[in-house]
């Protein structure tokens, strides 16, 4: 790992981090897809606030690598996730930072849902 480019450049952009004190739970068409306690909520600026959860919490079996990867000056390479349903498949719904910068190694393996990009992809806290 090594220091976020993004950071140094402009320091003003918020990434913050918070830990969730409750359970987290993903679900498509009424499918549990995740469900964890041990959650890091990533709120951008300029982007909606991301749930992010540790493999342990995840069907990883309903998901497949897509081989897609982006770069974020912030938080590192995103490798992307195809979410498999069935006979139904949701294109990249899904990505980790597996070798984050140092600012963000809280974030390493954990994976994130595009909730607003598919729309059947419902991420919802529930209170305990």
């Amino acid at each position: 790992m090594s220091k976020s480019p993004g950071h140094l450049k402009m320091p003003a952009h918020k990434v913050e981090e918070r830990r969730i004190d409750e359970r987290v739970e993903v679900a498509v068409g009424g499918e549990e897809i995740a469900s964890s306690t041990d959650v890091i909520r990533v709120d951008e600026d300029g982007y909606p606030g991301r749930y992010y959860f540790p493999r342990s919490g995840v069907k990883m079996d309903l998901l497949e690598h897509s081989g897609t990867t982006t770069q974020c000056p912030f938080k590192g390479t995103a490798s992307y996730f195809s979410l498999k349903l069935g006979a139904k498949k949701l294109e990249d719904a899904v990505w980790s930072y597996e070798e984050p910068y140092d600012e963000h190694s809280a974030l390493k393996d954990r994976l994130a849902f595009y909730d607003d990009k598919y729309k059947e992809i419902r991420v919802k806290p529930q209170a305990r």
